[in-house]
Order: C-alpha cells, then sequence, then structure tokens
C-alpha cells in the first residue's frame, strides 16, 4: 500500500546511546537553545521531534536540555538561521496545495494514500483535526518526476477505491513519526520498551506482557499525547485517540517490537518488585479474663451462695 509507514522489528538499531555525563556548563536550557538558534519555540519543538536537534534529559528533574556543542554545530551550518528554520517550516492543507500547485481535494487525497505524512496536528474550535506538513517534504514530493501522474492526472483506480473505502493513514503515518521521536528520546531498554507501550491501548499492551510488574513500570514511561486542551476536554480526547494504534495489523506489528523490547529490558535489569515480607506466628486469641472479684458478677454470685 502506498505510503504504508510501520515500525520495523529493527527501527531501534540507530537510537543513540546514553551519552557520557559532561560538565553543567556545557548544557543549556531549551529555552535558551531556541533563542541561540533564533527558532520560535513551536520550531525549535519541531526540530527536536524530527531529530534535527539532539537533546538529553536533565537529571536534575529539569525537563530536556541541549549540549553546547550541539547549538554550536547547528550554527556552523551553511545558511544558518534561514536554512534551520526553512527545514521545520509546517503548513496546512490550503497553503500545502498551493506549494505543490494542486487543487486542496487532490492534496488531502494524497495525505490520506499516505504519500504525504504529517508531522503535527491540532483540533480546531469545531473539533476537527488540522493536519500540518513539511514544506520542505512537499516540494520534494512535487518536483520528483514520477509523481507527476498523482499530481496532474486522473487518480488510479485502485486508489480510488481505496479512498472510498475511507482509507485515511494520516493518523497513522503520524504515529510512526512520532514513534521515532519517542525512540529518539529514550535513553535505556525500558524507556524504549515505553514508547512503544505509549501508541498501545492497554488491553494490547497487557497482550503480549503478562506480568503486571513490568506493565506497572512500562507504564511509567508511556508518553502522554502531545497537550491540546485540558485533561479530559475533547481536544485532549481526539490527542488520546491520534496516538493509539487502531488497525490490527499496526497493532500485531507494536505488540511483535513491545515483545522484543521488553525481553531486550528484563535482560538489562529486571522490573522492580516488592520485597518479601517476613511471615509472622498468627498471634493467639486473648484469654478470656475471669470475672474480678468484687465485680458485680462475683457479688451476685456470692449473694446466691448465702441464700443457698
Amino acid at each position: 500500500m502506498p505510503g504504508h509507514h510501520i515500525l520495523t522489528r529493527d527501527a531501534t538499531a540507530d537510537v543513540p546511546a546514553e551519552q557520557p555525563t559532561e560538565d553543567r556548563g556545557a548544557w543549556v536550557t531549551t529555552g535558551r537553545a531556541a533563542r541561540e538558534l533564533c527558532l520560535k519555540r513551536t520550531e525549535f519543538d519541531l526540530a527536536v521531534h524530527l531529530g534535527r536537534i539532539r537533546t538529553a534529559r536533565d537529571d536534575d528533574g529539569g525537563g530536556r536540555r541541549v549540549a553546547r556543542s550541539e547549538i554550536e554545530r547547528l550554527r556552523a551550518g551553511p545558511g544558518f538561521p534561514e536554512a534551520l528554520r526553512r527545514s521545520v517550516q509546517a503548513v496546512g492543507t490550503t497553503e500545502g496545495a498551493a506549494l505543490m500547485e494542486v487543487p486542496k481535494a487532490r492534496f488531502t487525497r494524497l495525505a490520506r494514500l499516505g504519500l504525504l505524512v504529517p508531522v503535527r496536528f491540532y483540533p480546531n474550535r469545531y473539533r476537527a483535526v488540522v493536519w500540518l506538513y513539511l514544506a520542505e517534504e512537499l516540494r520534494l514530493f512535487a518536483a520528483d518526476d514520477k509523481n507527476a501522474p498523482l499530481l496532474t492526472g486522473r487518480t488510479p483506480d485502485k486508489l480510488r477505491s481505496l479512498l472510498d473505502a475511507g482509507l485515511d493513514l494520516r493518523p497513522r503515518n503520524w504515529r510512526a513519526r512520532h514513534l521515532g521521536h519517542l525512540l529518539r528520546q529514550a535513553d535505556h531498554p525500558w524507556a524504549r520498551a515505553g514508547a512503544v507501550a505509549s501508541l498501545l491501548d492497554p488491553l494490547h499492551v497487557a497482550q503480549v506482557v503478562k506480568d503486571p510488574y513490568e506493565r506497572s513500570l512500562l507504564s511509567g514511561f508511556r508518553e502522554p499525547p502531545p497537550s491540546h486542551g485540558a485533561p479530559g476536554s475533547p481536544a485532549a480526547h481526539i490527542a488520546e485517540d491520534l496516538m493509539t494504534a487502531q488497525e490490527p495489523d499496526e497493532i500485531a506489528w507494536l505488540q511483535a517490537d513491545l515483545t522484543r523490547l521488553t525481553r531486550e529490558a528484563r535482560e538489562h535489569r529486571p522490573a522492580p518488585r516488592p520485597s518479601p515480607r517476613r511471615r509472622h506466628p498468627a498471634p493467639r486469641p486473648p484469654r478470656t479474663a475471669e470475672p474480678a472479684r468484687g465485680t458485680a458478677r462475683g457479688l451476685l454470685g456470692r449473694w446466691r451462695g448465702k441464700v443457698r
């Protein structure tokens, strides 16, 4: 199927290993890095999401951070900063169609077929999903001669039948791209397994990870969906639905990867478990105390004895 992006079993082979600890002065916050790279915050976040800017986890709990050497590498690139900003330019359907010189309807069909892969989304005020695409990728697609029939000619009958059947690969392709971002951010085996688990419903996770302690550990590394509205809001529910795999074959592939990554994480370090409790002898039942002399019951007994 065209544009059918899916995680393969070796998709984590290029995940970088954990970097050695460097001096604190060699790192800057993400906010400062965005300013030094002449990027808006949304542009910086997208560059990180695409792997254009490498970040690392701050061990002091301050979120992500950027190495000074990474900033210098990007600033030394050709055409900085315009080239960097152009590489993360994201456009919607209207602007993307104009850039490719095709009608909006044709642009949408190409995206639904998976030929144009979105990089971001957001729900609008009408709770409709607005997809954004990299302008750079759209230009490359339009410039490729082999794509000319798709841009000007009649859509092939086979592809048209898929569209008529309701095919829409935009959510699935976004998840595949988002998973690449999560895997790049993960810095140890359990985090990588948790990244894959983020795209699965908890029930589908439980089908392949039987151990409740391992599932608990994985849930701690589950990445929440991109923030769109307050938790529990309609916009947040839309984001959560788009974050979760829906098609059976996509679920099966993700489960296979989760099984493999969980096995690797288990070999690296088993999931923590509660320490076994010491067994104490069962407490003896309290003995019934004899009525004390002088109590009402004791006086009554003595009185009855005198009556006799």
